[in-house]
């Protein structure tokens, strides 16, 4: 079983003083981070005793590192780089208490001029992303899985703001990341990335996980509880504002990246709504928990195409202890 039950927290009471926490998110600031700063805004942490610090990421494999090394105090994730790093170290894994998304946005890009039509045409090729990418994480886990010979394979790693033009120049001839990243970043470069992209996905190859969720140290869930049961009420707060207001969930982001295309960012937060955050369990369940039964098989999965040296049980990687109550989950996005 999963660890925990959940605990309510409909409205927190403001300590006699805020803890600081760093917190480390997947990537640069884009509409996909505007529920941590509506909860930043609308004095959701403050209701929770939290000064929540936020910095911009470099990956989402990347930000479980952080927070294991005790770089940062909360991480937003990609938990398949938990349950790896929980495979070969678990005394240096952190937790997963809130599980955001829940379908698999991990791809290879390639151009729709390449003759790259599957996952085994990927063989013997060019390819290239930054190297904490979630999805270059999880490349050898695809490999194994869609039966990809990887002998073959050269990987570039470059910086993420290079990712796009890279592909668009030819300079490789695949690059890694999340789906709705990569679409919405290759549109802001002047790509049409419905025209000129094609994307070999990491789910349409029986690769069904879990990605990005909120990562704290294990030591954090143990001695300080309401502290983490308080975040987690901020951000699924921010989570719900976000859904109500686009704009102003925009609006958010761009008050700490005046340079943003608001437009493109509205897209990007409703794609990523829609595409990595809509599995039928959060009408069943709610956003932040995840179905025992898949979780397990998502671990199974990683473990045996990484060859992991033990199989982490659920409650190693995530608890649903620290989750709003029932009622004050969201069972609905857009």
């Amino acid at each position: 079983m999963l660890a925990g039950a959940a605990t309510t927290l409909a409205a927190p009471a403001i300590g006699q003083g805020k803890t600081k926490l760093r917190m480390i998110l997947n990537w640069t600031y884009q509409g996909p981070q505007a529920w941590f700063f509506l909860a930043q805004d609308k004095g959701y942490f403050d209701q929770a005793g939290i000064e929540m610090v936020m910095d911009q990421g470099n990956g989402s494999g990347a930000a479980v590192g952080q927070v294991a090394s005790g770089a940062y105090d909360v991480g937003f994730g990609d938990v398949n780089a938990l349950i790896r790093l929980a495979g070969t170290n678990p005394e240096e894994a952190p937790l997963c208490v809130y599980q955001m998304y829940n379908k698999p946005p991990f791809t290879v890009a390639v151009l729709q001029s390449s003759d790259i039509m599957s996952a085994e045409d990927l063989e013997g090729r060019k390819l290239g992303g930054a190297a904490n990418d979630g999805a270059l994480k999880l490349f050898p886990a695809f490999a194994n899985v869609a039966g990809i010979d990887t002998s073959g394979i050269e990987i570039l790693n470059f910086k993420s703001n290079l990712r796009e033009q890279m592909l668009k120049s030819e300079q490789v001839e695949g690059v890694f990341g999340y789906v709705n990243t990569i679409r919405f970043s290759a549109k802001l470069s002047g790509m049409n990335p419905e025209e000129e992209i094609r994307f070999i996905s990491y789910g349409d190859y029986g690769m069904d996980l879990y990605s990005n969720g909120i990562i704290v140290p294990k030591s954090m869930a143990e001695t300080d509880s309401e502290l983490v049961k308080g975040m987690n009420w901020a951000i699924n707060e921010g989570v719900k504002d976000a859904i109500a207001d686009l704009d102003a969930a925009v609006a958010s982001v761009a008050e700490r990246e005046p340079l943003i295309n608001k437009t493109v960012e509205k897209e990007r937060l409703v794609a990523t709504l829609q595409d990595e955050m809509n599995h039928p369990e959060v009408a069943e369940h709610g956003l932040g928990a995840v179905d025992p039964e898949r979780f397990k098989t998502a671990i199974d999965i990683v473990v045996e195409a990484n060859d992991l040296p033990r199989t982490p049980e659920p409650s190693e990687i995530y608890t649903d202890a620290f989750l709003p109550a029932p009622e004050d989950r969201i069972y609905k996005l857009l």
